[in-house]
């Protein structure tokens, strides 16, 4: 007998490709959904319009924050008018970069479940195709769910779908749990551009990840890849 499924959920929600695999993922697992987005001061902005939209068709309860201070905590290209630069392998971390967005983006979403009273919070965090992000590794995400739970007194989870897969196997587990088409309204253009630029590393990896699962992207580019 299949255990029948009780509990909810936060998901943190980009509107981009692995959060939005992460909803699906969450729609098979949980009973109940909600969703957060951060108004961060991102320049590709275009996405929260992506996250309304797709909340708004899958009449989902959508909540976005904003909070717009990390043009004022570092220089990084996501917030601010900087070319954005392919990873160099001597040069550090990229410039796209953002300095504890994860970790604040978390903390605000268990803020907000805490007052809802959902212990479950699910993010698109992964290091395995993780762009040198310090802030998607596992052993991050582990040591920040342990000091919310014990700083709110409340037993939170942080589940982390994507942590061990590549973009490749992301997309196939899309496919798998039958929202493969949602990626075609989904936003991952570092450039903030639809169509997508099809140049930037996001956009980039993006499209890495398809070509290696045998899937056509249903977003649309600027040209044709």
């Amino acid at each position: 007998m299949a255990i029948k499924k009780v509990s909810k959920a936060l998901v943190l929600y980009s509107g981009g490709q692995d959060s939005s695999t992460c909803l699906a993922w969450a729609l098979k697992k949980f009973t109940e959904i909600e969703l957060i987005s951060f108004d961060y001061g991102q320049k590709h902005k275009i996405e929260l319009k992506c996250a309304k939209k797709i909340a708004k068709e899958l009449n989902l309860k959508h909540k976005i924050l904003h909070i717009d201070t990390f043009k004022e905590l570092s220089a990084n290209a996501l917030t601010h008018k900087i070319e954005i630069k392919e990873q160099s392998k001597t040069a550090g971390l990229p410039n796209t970069f953002v300095p504890g967005r994860n970790l604040i983006f978390l903390s605000y979403a268990a803020a907000y479940a805490y007052g809802k009273n959902i212990p479950n919070l699910v993010t698109g965090v992964c290091q395995t195709d993780y762009s040198g992000y310090p802030d998607c590794r596992e052993k991050t995400i582990k040591a920040l769910e342990k000091s919310l739970s014990l700083g709110m007194d409340f037993p939170f989870k942080i589940h982390t779908p994507l942590m061990r897969l590549n973009k490749a196997e992301t997309v196939k587990l899309i496919k798998k749990l039958g929202f493969f088409s949602l990626l075609g309204k989904t936003h991952t253009c570092y450039n903030g551009l639809r169509p997508a630029c099809g140049k930037c590393p996001a956009c980039k990896l993006r499209l890495k990840g398809f070509k290696e699962a045998g899937e056509k992207d249903p977003l649309e580019y600027e040209t044709s890849i």
